[in-house]
């Protein structure tokens, strides 16, 4: 068989199953198989595969058959334009946090900070940041030890080791310095709708890392109460945030001594970053 009917068959299957990107999902996998480009495959449609990797493409195909994320049957993602090892230890990196990044690269172009990453997961924000800001340095922090196995292995990957610490400690943990910039994507899903996200997500991503709480608000609140304590005057915290979240953590925000700098919206229209500064 060539490669046009390993992704038809592929497709087929996961079309019957109603995964939406039956298509690019099918092409994703076997391009990785072929260790080329989505692009090569797709201009060399009539390329023979052979049996081993056809085996390989089958096997990939059955978890993704189970909804389980191509991200993590391929144990990477593509974030920031350059890919990052993730597992079932990080979460997914998405287009929404690279609105983030992008933001925060906007304020600080050029600018020798300090930042501390609260929840790094895989480390794709810290590292992101460090990687265009290079007169930088940082500080990624996680309860889950596995995660942050899977930060400094691509910190090595992105050589900015020398630039950046990944601990797994909590935010209790971190006390004796100051940062020009907190940021953080912590969980802010209420526990109630964990049950009502896609499979992709509520099967497969870490739910220690979507669940807030009750209202969506535990972790946020966390950070922001520590947040007052180690940002330096005027430093920024920078936080996702879930949609409709917006009213309450302002309030929480402003009765904790920070001024609101800027809101951004993402490609939904949804209010899903906050930046505030710590008023002196």
């Amino acid at each position: 068989m060539n490669a046009f009917d390993i992704i038809k068959i592929g497709s087929n299957l996961l079309k019957e199953k109603n995964i939406i990107s039956h298509i690019i999902d099918s092409e994703i996998l076997l391009s990785k198989i072929l260790k080329k480009t989505r692009e090569e495959v797709l201009v060399n449609l009539d390329q023979k595969i052979n049996r081993k990797d056809f085996l390989k493409f089958k096997s990939y195909l059955k978890r993704r058959l189970k909804n389980e994320p191509v991200a993590y049957i391929l144990n990477e993602k593509e974030f920031w334009e350059t890919k990052f090892s993730i597992n079932k230890y990080t979460l997914i990196p998405r287009p929404e946090t690279e609105i983030l990044v992008e933001k925060l690269l906007e304020t600080y172009k050029e600018k020798k900070i300090t930042i501390l990453d609260i929840g790094t997961g895989s480390g794709c924000i810290l590292i992101s940041l460090i990687n265009s800001l290079p007169q930088s340095v940082g500080i990624g922090i996680d309860i889950s030890k596995r995660a942050v196995l899977v930060a400094k292995k691509n910190a090595l990957k992105h050589n900015i080791s020398n630039r950046i610490k990944l601990l797994n400690k909590s935010l209790e943990g971190i006390f004796n310095k100051k940062f020009d910039l907190i940021v953080s994507n912590p969980p802010y899903i209420e526990r109630k709708d964990i049950k009502n996200l896609m499979d992709d997500v509520k099967i497969y991503e870490p739910r220690i890392a979507l669940d807030g709480g009750n209202d969506g608000l535990d972790l946020i609140k966390k950070v922001i109460y520590k947040s007052k304590y180690i940002l330096k005057i005027k430093g920024m915290l920078a936080l996702e945030i879930g949609n409709e979240q917006i009213k309450k953590v302002s309030k929480i925000l402003i009765d904790n001594n920070f001024r609101i700098k800027k809101v951004i919206k993402d490609n939904k229209n949804n209010i899903r970053c906050v930046f505030a500064e710590r008023k002196k």
